[in-house]
């Protein structure tokens, strides 16, 4: 068989081309791509710690940002605290002024009308007893066919209402 006889000659052509085409794809791929790509990764890898660092560092500004917020909010609600509290103390001693003057004016006016209430009472005893004085002497007159004076009549009376 002929072909048989050519394996050696096409072998070794063959074999020749398979390693000047696996050496250049080596130049042109391992010596010409591979160093771009390597620093375009080393590149990315850079940026991307650069990133991370520039993130860690915000975090962190963040954060204390962040206490700082919070430590003056705190400071701001004990602030408002203290001022309602302040507030409420001074509106209860308005309010406690203020009810002891409403209780002195009314008291007042209750003793007014306390003072008012016993004139009109031993004003009414006063017409009573006259009254009575002048029935009793016209009961006195109509029954014992007496004269008695208003003085003693009235003494009569007053002395009949002291005994109840």
């Amino acid at each position: 068989m002929p072909q048989i006889a050519q394996i050696s000659e096409i072998f070794a052509s063959q074999l020749f081309w398979l390693v000047v085409t696996f050496g250049l794809i080596f130049v042109v791929v391992g010596l010409g791509m591979v160093p771009k790509i390597q620093g375009t990764v080393d590149a990315r890898d850079a940026r991307i710690a650069a990133d991370l660092a520039t993130a860690a560092t915000a975090r962190e500004t963040a954060d204390r940002l962040e206490a700082e917020h919070r430590a003056a909010l705190d400071r701001s609600r004990a602030e408002a605290a203290r001022v309602a509290a302040e507030a409420k103390v001074e509106a209860a001693k308005a309010t406690e002024a203020r009810v002891k003057e409403s209780d002195a004016l009314a008291q007042g006016r209750v003793d007014q009308a306390m003072q008012r209430i016993a004139e009109a009472r031993s004003s009414a005893e006063a017409e009573i007893e006259a009254v009575a004085a002048d029935a009793t002497a016209a009961m006195v007159q109509r029954v014992a066919g007496l004269a008695i004076d208003e003085n003693t009549a009235r003494a009569a009376v007053k002395q009949e209402l002291v005994r109840g």
